[in-house]
């Protein structure tokens, strides 16, 4: 019971932050609008770039951050939008958190 709530506290807290990341760069909306659209199902870098019209860089660095272009704190995966799963051989596929569907349908509330 203690540890939902305070992963609840933790969600409230990364709330602002993640509207903000959000709005701020037009990558990191997509790719989560994206993943929002093709829910439950994952999907790899190169699939998600390929429907968000970028490159598979900026995808990586949206989701996991990049150095100063795509700030860490500010990563779909630090701010709990988006959540990682491998798949072997070293793929990894991206999916959307039920947090990251509750900041898309507020975002897209707000436009």
């Amino acid at each position: 019971m203690q540890d939902e709530e305070k992963e609840a506290s933790v969600l409230e807290e990364k709330r602002p932050l993640a509207v903000r990341a959000l709005r701020r760069s037009n990558v990191r909306k997509k790719i989560a609008e994206y993943l929002f659209e093709i829910s439950p199902n994952y999907s790899y870098t190169a699939e998600i770039a390929y429907h968000v019209r970028t490159t598979p860089t900026n995808v990586i660095g949206a989701i996991r951050g990049m150095e100063e272009r795509y700030k860490e704190d500010e990563s779909l995966l630090n701010l709990d939008i988006v959540e990682e799963k491998s798949a072997g051989n070293n793929v990894r596929l991206y999916g959307i958190t039920d947090f990251g569907k509750e900041m898309i349908q507020s975002v897209k509330n707000r436009s």
